[in-house]
């Protein structure tokens, strides 16, 4: 398992590439400002894909963590 500093840096240099620098930043701000239900958001964020299809993923990154 990595460890919080290793997660936040992962996280930062993902949002970076997928999003550029500037957006990443206000991204984090939008989610630090506004009223937050992480669940509700993750439900919402992870509806259309079907729960096999998930946990291979999960399994599949798992494996290559421990690889």
């Amino acid at each position: 398992m990595r460890t919080n500093t290793v997660l936040k840096d992962d996280g930062m240099r993902i949002l970076a590439e997928q999003l550029g620098l500037v957006e990443a930043e206000r991204f984090i701000a939008l989610m630090r400002r506004e009223p937050f239900d992480y669940t509700q958001w993750r439900q919402r964020l992870y509806k259309d894909i079907p729960l096999g299809s998930f946990l291979q993923d999960a399994q599949s990154y798992r494996d290559n963590m421990n690889a």
